[in-house]
């Protein structure tokens, strides 16, 4: 059977009915229709944050909001100044969908539920008679003179516009390699440490903002770290793990980590520091109290660690143990052995490369009427509603120059 579209969208995920919604509302008259592989769409929007759904980040500022985007910086730029996160909010306001801001800026449906998205869009694409066809597994892609012809496991399928919108799809992927598209090699992005050391072993659930680098490189991260079972994870890690994804796969995650747990504070004001505490607390015991902002289990056991014994006091500290405990504060090394995917918000650097795509209307540069949009591009970002802003975004802008073409 063959079954023609105006537009053929492959792909039932966020960035799927983004771009199908926003083609439909410009245009209603466009027959659409979205083919998703599996039983039900919308899947990773329902899982996302912890099933609340992070819809998106209260950074409204284009240029501000780039430098969340180890790879796609500079080329969100010219996006992000046609449809932002303050966008996002209006339009999901406009669909009856209100959306509230947490303390560290993330923001999620005031229902706190993904539930609530997923129905958004569900209803949306319902009322602009967009057709969802599941099951469909995409086996080949063609191109003809005049259109694109998709052969799924059921049926062949004829469109003058597709969109692919699939994410991270090995099988995509090597279609589109057959096309000449160029693939970035997908590593994972978002991952936690795998630490065993004896300084942390019993400090699970214990957080401090810190500073991290990986020893002979420049990469570097500051931010809330929490020490978990099995090493170390919190924000401040799972930045280092996306700004260093290719140069950590390169290591094989095998590599030592500089903590300061003192965050900005140097090795020489430590030692100021101490010296300080030294003649304050001259007659208290050293490990008793924390004189930082991080829990006393964590000083506990950098004191241990600079081999002083929990009796002594601050007065009997020799230059050696000072000198120890400031190294342990500002440049404690911990070797890491591999790592653990974050939750279930599975991110992977790679994917079409971005210099294959004209970034003011999402079309591919080696195929008029080829267009793309979310994470099927090589673009990642950090935890936060950043890589749903990419998916809202690339949607908006093809939708709108898709509209344009069928005028």
């Amino acid at each position: 059977m063959n079954s023609n579209f105006d537009i053929i969208i492959v792909g039932g995920g966020a960035a799927g009915f983004f771009s199908a919604i926003n083609i439909a509302e410009n245009n209603p008259k466009l027959k659409i229709a979205i083919l998703e592989r599996g039983k039900s769409v919308l899947e990773k929007v329902r899982i996302s944050g912890g099933g609340r759904c992070n819809v998106t980040h209260a950074c409204f500022v284009p240029n501000d909001l780039v430098k969340f985007y180890p790879r796609g910086e500079k080329e969100l730029r010219g996006p992000f100044h046609q449809f932002c996160s303050g966008d996002t909010i209006e339009w999901f306001e406009k669909h009856g969908v209100e959306l509230k801001i947490e303390e560290d800026g993330r923001m999620f449906p005031v229902t706190d539920s993904s539930q609530t998205i997923i129905d958004c869009f569900l209803s949306a694409a319902k009322k602009l008679d967009i057709q969802i066809l599941l099951g469909q597994s995409v086996q080949s892609i063609f191109k003809s003179e005049e259109y694109w012809k998709i052969e799924t496991n059921h049926e062949v399928f004829a469109t003058p516009k597709l969109i692919m919108t699939t994410g991270s799809n090995p099988k995509i992927w090597e279609m589109l390699k057959y096309l000449g598209h160029t693939i970035i090699s997908p590593v994972p992005s978002l991952f936690t440490f795998n630490i065993k050391d004896s300084r942390i072993k019993d400090l699970m659930g214990v957080s401090a903002f810190a500073k991290v680098k990986v020893k002979g490189s420049k990469l570097e991260a500051s931010g809330p770290l929490l020490i978990t079972h099995w090493g170390m994870s919190g924000p401040g890690i799972l930045r280092l793990s996306a700004w260093g994804a290719r140069e950590l796969f390169d290591k094989n995650y095998q590599f030592v980590i500089q903590v300061n747990w003192l965050n900005e504070t140097t090795f020489e004001e430590a030692i100021e520091i101490l010296k300080d505490l030294k003649q304050e607390h001259a007659k208290k015991m050293v490990s008793k109290k924390s004189p930082f902002h991080f829990p006393n289990r964590l000083w506990e056991s950098l004191v241990l660690a600079s081999q002083i014994e929990s009796e002594i006091k601050w007065a009997d500290l020799s230059k050696k143990q000072l000198t120890d405990l400031a190294n342990q504060l500002t440049n404690g090394e911990f070797q890491v052995n591999g790592k653990s995917t974050f939750k279930e918000e599975f991110v992977t650097a790679g994917g079409v490369d971005l210099k294959e795509i004209n970034f003011k209307t999402m079309e591919s540069k080696v195929h008029k009427n080829l267009f793309f949009a979310g994470e099927i591009v090589n673009i990642d970002a950090i935890t936060g509603g950043f890589n749903f802003q990419n998916a809202w975004t690339s949607g908006f802008i093809l939708a709108k120059t898709i509209t344009e073409d069928f005028l």
